[in-house]
């Protein structure tokens, strides 16, 4: 476009008074970027990162305290076979001295009060 084709427009130009751009026109116009980008529906921002981790790591606690509470309960027993004791074998002698031990003390002569 010459000068010389539209003259009237020119002078017009040459009237206009040279824009200044604030201090915060980049700061405004990337912020406009960001939410024209951000046009994700409710349930996308719900589940952004500053929600999503701290709710993961709440529902993976929550999944620990269950299987260590399961693991730490201990099974009802039968009433047809009731346990009593778990014996090795290697302490089969041992069981052995304790009840010679108990049958002694049932006939010891220091624990009988009524010769007092």
């Amino acid at each position: 476009m010459n000068r010389e084709d539209d003259q009237p427009l020119w002078d017009l130009l040459g009237k206009a008074v040279k824009p200044e751009a604030s201090a915060f026109f980049a700061r405004n116009v990337l912020r406009k970027i960001r939410e024209e980008r951000s046009g994700r529906g409710y349930l996308a921002r719900f589940f952004s990162g500053r929600r999503l981790i701290p709710a993961a790591a709440l529902a993976v606690a929550m999944f620990a305290a269950l299987i260590v509470t399961r693991m730490l309960m201990v099974p009802p027993h039968s009433k047809e076979n009731p346990v009593i004791a778990a014996v090795a074998t290697q302490d089969y002698e041992v069981v052995a001295d304790l009840d010679e031990l108990l049958a002694s003390d049932e006939n010891n002569l220091w624990t009988d009060n009524s010769s007092l």
